[in-house]
């Protein structure tokens, strides 16, 4: 897997404690340092920076320790409870955070069959009073439980911190958009003041004529380099050489404004692609390459909101690609994925064969089109939809990619997906609850992340499964 420019996920940790022991038995809390530290060496073995806080036990040392982790800009905070620590200590600065909250319900020891182990492993009873106050509070929180040892509760925890790390993500969302979203699709539509106001996203649009101040001279050496790289990848042996030349000198145009907008993700609206603009050929082959090369998120046709998706997905969980379901095949119970041209290389089954095709949508050149199938796999179908009043929900649904059944259908982007239910029951939940027509396919089992992440947004998180 391409790990180039994954996102590193960030916590803070924040150690639970007592005053009161402090002041009768002080040589205790130096006893849970080596439980910290294996603690933070295993949630470092999930690639996590862990930001460690001093134990905190009053009020002023757990506000000091938010301050700094909202200074540090984690992605989430982590508590955990070395032994009972009252919870209105904590209440006041655990509240006021907009941080997420992860509780890592858990001791230090596996067996309790001595009364000398109980001052090491009582904090439970101190979780179960600070989440009565989150709740009373109406502060959301995520909480597992389970020994390190024992259970897999570093994981199930990693699997918020994720969710939490994507919220994140698509709250500083920078989506560049050429041209305007489709006319006449609605589904997708959303107006950008909506998307700034509830989520700070902001949306650069770019009209395709400015893209040309991006595009390199046809002398660049930057071009024999993308071309040489080019036939190592892929199957690039039916491409014209000067259309490859010109796919490549579009691709480098997109790559320098993506780095000078500071770009998270991008979409393009192909109606606008034409011979006298900056984009004189639709660049389906850069695309693709951007999305794994780059790790940013796309979407077509103008959808800024599945770009900002994706765009989120790809840069924590990786293989992601945006995709559009097009034919049902009742009779295998699959459901034919396909769109235009553009695919996430790194989801691709075989190496990607280029064709060069008509382009009869505007006096544009002629566009390299991939051929290229989604490999086999468990994945989870994601589809953000907008619903009524400016609010969204977020509907996951488990499937599995099944393997190129059909080539004779030709060149082209393509995939079989079979949902965990038959596809008449899916196809059915999906629109009832207002499953758009874009969509997105991200490999992995990766549930857990996406429902924390669709709670912290405060999106409807719906499952078909």
């Amino acid at each position: 897997m391409n790990t180039e420019n994954r996102k590193s996920l960030k916590i803070g940790l924040l150690p639970l404690y007592l005053e009161l022991y402090d002041e009768t038995k002080p040589k205790v809390r130096n006893e849970f340092s080596p439980f910290i530290e294996k603690i933070c060496k295993l949630l470092e073995s999930h690639k996590i920076e862990v930001m460690l806080a001093d134990i905190c036990r009053i009020s002023q040392e757990f506000e000091r320790a938010v301050s700094q982790f909202e200074k540090a800009e984690v992605d989430c905070l982590v508590t955990l409870h070395l032994a009972y620590s009252p919870s209105l200590e904590c209440i006041e600065a655990l509240s006021k955070t907009k941080l997420p909250i992860i509780v890592l319900d858990t001791t230090r020891d596996k067996r309790f069959d001595s009364i000398s182990l109980l001052m090491y492993n009582h904090g439970i009873h101190g979780v179960q009073d600070m989440c009565n106050l989150l709740l009373q509070r109406n502060k959301d929180f995520f909480i597992e439980a389970g020994h390190i040892e024992l259970s897999n509760v570093i994981e199930r925890t990693v699997q918020h911190i994720k969710g939490a790390k994507m919220a994140n993500e698509f709250k500083n969302s920078r989506i560049g958009q050429i041209g305007e979203s489709f006319k006449g699709m609605g589904d997708f539509k959303i107006d950008p003041n909506t998307l700034y106001s509830k989520y700070g996203i902001k949306i650069f649009k770019t009209a395709p004529n400015e893209m040309a101040k991006y595009l390199p001279s046809e002398d660049t050496p930057e071009i024999l380099d993308v071309i040489k790289n080019d036939a190592l990848n892929y199957d690039i042996s039916s491409l014209n050489e000067n259309k490859h030349k010109l796919s490549a000198r579009i691709g480098i145009a997109l790559k320098s404004w993506l780095k000078e907008e500071n770009l998270s993700a991008f979409t393009i609206n192909f109606r606008v692609v034409a011979k006298d603009s900056g984009i004189p050929m639709m660049p389906f082959f850069e695309i693709c390459k951007l999305m794994k090369d780059k790790r940013v998120g796309y979407a077509g046709e103008g959808d800024v909101l599945t770009a900002a998706l994706t765009g989120a997905m790809t840069k924590v969980l990786g293989e992601c690609s945006f995709a559009e379901m097009f034919c049902p095949d009742w009779e295998n119970d699959t459901i034919f994925l396909s769109h235009m041209g553009e695919i996430n290389f790194e989801v691709i089954e075989d190496k990607a064969i280029l064709v060069e095709k008509e382009w009869v949508y505007s006096d544009a050149e002629s566009s390299i089109f991939p051929s290229a199938c989604f490999k086999s796999g468990e994945a989870i179908l994601v589809n953000l939809a907008p619903q009524a009043h400016d609010s969204f929900s977020l509907i996951l649904s488990p499937v599995v990619m099944l393997k190129d059944m059909y080539k004779e259908i030709g060149n082209g982007v393509r995939g079989w997906m079979k949902p965990l239910i038959p596809i008449n029951d899916f196809l059915k939940k999906y629109s009832e609850v207002g499953g758009t027509h874009h969509a997105a396919i991200v490999y992995g089992r990766h549930l857990e992340s996406l429902k924390t992440f669709g709670k912290i947004m405060d999106w409807k998180v719906i499952e078909i499964k």
